[in-house]
């Protein structure tokens, strides 16, 4: 009898908390149809009421499970994403919510001193886990894509489709800081890819450019995203999560100081 009134006792209390976080009934009746009452259960704890929408949202769209929920919530995707998102608050023919900011390519059990070709090597072994990190949406076509520009080969890293945006996305890897000529070196890519493989009813293709790390001043000087091309960082190591609670957390508040100083000019 004890433990059935300590069970009720914490159900009752979690009831409480889901009404006091859930007043919207509307959203909650749209939200049910996918998500059962455990998923609620790993939301409720959430404090950041955008945290929570982003995951509801997640959950409702990819119906994905409980345990995957859990892993989503624990690698921080809303505050990579968000991060991704203030960068992109001038741009509307990019939708939010579908890059972030950094790649955790952990699973890829990368050696000290790998090449970039080890890197690409590396993802396409892992291609299944790699798409999952990337998120919803990417449908992988080519590996070293060959374009011939005056004569001269040239190859993108790895190229994908994403379906919603119905676009193709063009991706890079950089095992160094990232530098300002990449940027020129993406442009050609995606000009390329416009005037060569864009099929009908498609949206022009835009850019990923992964780096073991952003030049953080020179991508705002660059204005990447007015471009069609992102920048992220990928980490091949998970800090603990505290170190990586606190790194997110400075990054964010920097974009953000970021794009308040740009409102201001």
């Amino acid at each position: 009898m004890k433990y059935g009134r300590n069970y009720e006792e914490k159900n009752l209390r979690r009831m409480i908390q889901f009404a006091e976080k859930y007043t919207n009934i509307e959203n909650v009746v749209t939200l049910s149809r996918h998500l059962s009452w455990s998923h609620f259960l790993a939301l409720i704890p959430l404090d950041n009421p955008k945290a929570r929408d982003f995951y509801g949202n997640l959950v409702y769209e990819n119906l994905i499970g409980v345990r995957e929920l859990r892993k989503q919530i624990g690698q921080k995707v809303h505050e990579r994403t968000e991060k991704v998102d203030i960068q992109l608050h001038d741009v509307n023919y990019i939708e939010k919510g579908i890059f972030k900011d950094p790649y955790f390519l952990d699973f890829l059990e990368l050696k000290d001193g790998y090449l970039e070709n080890d890197l690409e090597s590396a993802i396409l072994k892992e291609l299944e886990l790699f798409i999952l990190e990337l998120g919803n949406g990417f449908t992988f076509v080519e590996r070293q894509k060959r374009m011939i520009i005056d004569g001269d080969d040239y190859n993108l890293d790895l190229l994908f489709y994403h379906r919603k945006l119905k676009r193709l996305v063009a991706i890079e890897l950089k095992i160094d800081k990232f530098k300002a000529k990449h940027k020129g070196q993406m442009e050609l890519y995606l000009r390329w890819l416009d005037k060569y493989e864009k099929q009908e009813g498609e949206q022009s293709p835009i850019g990923l450019i992964l780096c073991a790390v952003a030049s953080k001043e020179q991508i705002e000087l660059l204005e990447m995203h007015k471009d069609g091309i992102m920048v992220a960082e990928y980490w091949t190591e998970l800090p603990p999560r505290e170190i990586l609670e606190t790194k997110l957390q400075k990054v964010l508040h920097k974009a953000r100081e970021r794009m308040a100083r740009r409102k201001l000019r």
